[in-house]
């Protein structure tokens, strides 16, 4: 995949660079903050953005923003040390496709790298577990998109949270893949999404999931540690 670096530690970038190189990837450039991240995927086009979140001059988030704006069809994955559950809902609601930690290992990486290819959504079971909870502890809008699943969509929607795959998932309920991926379909559709990937998202930008105040930070509990609801 075409991608687009973006940190500001260079010896970070350069790191990442040679993984993405070795797995296959083609990086077609690198930026040290926002605005230069914007500017690169203006004249770069690249598939795949790997974007941290706090930045000088143009942060990680606003940039987020702008370039789904002008690009929508780039993948935007946020690799990051904030475990700031602020940051968290910003990115999704600003367009991120996923948002990890770079604490996470190089396996995991180049696993969720691969899913993001597929259109899948760049997020570990913990952090997924994180935007499903404020999912269904809204009160109104959540419960009634949550009403309208069937139990056999509310059972999909349940192992798609703990990170399994369309082929497990038919396996664990007895079913065929292709009978997954119709729930699947009807499961966005009833959520408002536009794909598998847009799910938490939509959660978020429609006002299903509330937008956290600015200086709402978590220091009791890291995503590794949130116990996974299924949703």
């Amino acid at each position: 995949m075409r991608t687009v670096l973006v940190d500001d530690h260079a010896l970070f970038r350069d790191g990442v660079a040679s993984l993405l190189l070795a797995w296959g990837h083609e990086v077609v450039g690198q930026a040290s903050d926002g605005a230069e991240a914007i500017e690169l995927v203006d004249a770069t086009s690249p598939e795949v953005v790997l974007m941290d979140v706090r930045m000088p001059n143009v942060s990680g988030l606003e940039a987020t923003a702008r370039i789904k704006e002008r690009h929508p069809e780039v993948a935007i994955v946020m690799l990051t040390v904030s475990e700031d559950e602020a940051d968290l809902f910003r990115a999704i609601k600003a367009g991120a496709q996923g948002y990890l930690l770079k604490n996470l290992e190089g396996a995991q990486l180049r696993t969720m790298l691969e899913g993001v290819a597929r259109g899948e959504p760049a997020i570990t079971p913990a952090t997924a577990a994180r935007i499903i909870d404020e999912f269904l502890r809204t009160p109104g809008g959540s419960q009634q998109a949550t009403q309208r699943l069937t139990d056999r969509e509310l059972e999909v929607l349940q192992l798609v949270t703990t990170g399994q795959r369309n082929r497990e998932i038919a396996a664990e309920l007895g079913i065929s893949e292709n009978t997954v991926k119709f729930h699947l379909k009807n499961i966005v559709e009833k959520l408002h999404a536009q794909n598998r990937a847009e799910l938490a998202a939509r959660a978020v930008r429609e006002g299903l999931v509330p937008d956290p105040p600015r200086d709402y930070m978590t220091h009791e509990r890291s995503f590794g540690h949130v116990p996974v609801r299924h949703r």
